[in-house]
């Protein structure tokens, strides 16, 4: 079986969206594109074209990898955004060669950690993606809940507007988080700081607000939710009335991809909330020697 590699700029919209679909078909989260979904992620979360990869085998699209790149505090940082396979090709070096094909990218683009995320219950993947040289750091949720709010008036949290790319000269800021969590991803959302009564800074959150055909607040997607420091429910519950912009409103929030070392995903499941989605995070020191390319699946 010969399996050509070809940059998505050498390929069709057409065999892109196949390559993706096919390769996600049955998947523990069912992520089916559309030309226009597939595109709309694609420069939502910055993925490049030129640096992504599908495979083809007779001529038909068979598996896919997307990846992403940037600056994280001074270092080129790699993105994973997505290996697929198509079910009928899985266990025959496909995976393999995309995990080949796409390292060699990353030493050409000059990447010092390759980042990605995995479904936490997808062992064969975390096998895969350790075999080339990654590791587990940390773990991260879809943590979903409708916590009850409370009248904030009177509460010593201040919180001040700022657009998600005001974050790049905010100084406690933390850049190293997973992928589509950080401010580039976000553009779209909304971002507020919040500090005390004396102007100190407490924190901050990155989200998404979706309003209902009635014109109702409905969800609050949370990209980002850090406490710099005192991490307790009633500044969590506080902070959750202040997104939700009204108090005995019932508002569904959810996180995106927060860490469990993050203390407010602790304070977040003693509310209420629920895991609907785990995921381990996963990344590699790119080298050209520390990765065994071994034998073919």
């Amino acid at each position: 079986m010969e399996i050509t590699i070809k940059r998505l700029t050498e390929c069709t919209l057409e065999e892109i969206v196949t390559a993706w679909n096919k390769g996600f078909e049955g998947y523990f989260v069912k992520i089916e594109m559309t030309a226009e979904t597939l595109m709309g992620r694609i420069i939502s979360e910055g993925l490049s074209l030129s640096q992504s990869i599908v495979a083809v085998v007779d001529e038909k699209p068979v598996g896919i990898v997307l990846n992403g790149f940037r600056m994280v505090n001074g270092k080129k940082v790699s993105w994973n955004g997505g290996t697929g396979v198509a079910v009928e090709y899985r266990g025959k070096g496909i995976s393999n060669r995309l995990m080949e094909e796409i390292l060699k990218i990353y030493l050409e683009e000059g990447v010092e950690t390759a980042t990605l995320e995995a479904i936490k219950a997808n062992e064969k993947a975390i096998r895969l993606y350790e075999k080339y040289g990654y590791s587990v750091v940390g773990e991260v949720g879809f943590l979903s809940g409708t916590p009850e709010l409370f009248d904030v008036r009177g509460s010593n949290i201040v919180s001040k507007v700022i657009r998600p790319e005001q974050f790049e000269g905010v100084s406690f800021y933390n850049p190293s988080i997973p992928w589509q969590c950080q401010w580039q991803s976000v553009k779209s959302g909304e971002a507020q700081i919040f500090s005390d009564s004396e102007g100190n800074p407490l924190g901050y959150a990155l989200y998404r607000k979706v309003w209902n055909t009635e014109g109702k607040l409905e969800k609050v997607f949370l990209y980002q939710f850090e406490l710099l420091r005192e991490v307790n429910e009633e500044i969590v519950r506080t902070i959750l009335t202040l997104l939700a912009e009204r108090e005995n409103h019932s508002v569904n929030f959810i996180t995106i991809n927060l860490p469990y070392a993050n203390p407010v995903s602790t304070i977040l499941l003693q509310l209420g909330f629920t895991k609907t989605t785990e995921q381990v995070q996963m990344t590699s020191r790119v080298t050209g020697t520390t990765h065994n390319l071994g034998d073919k699946l």
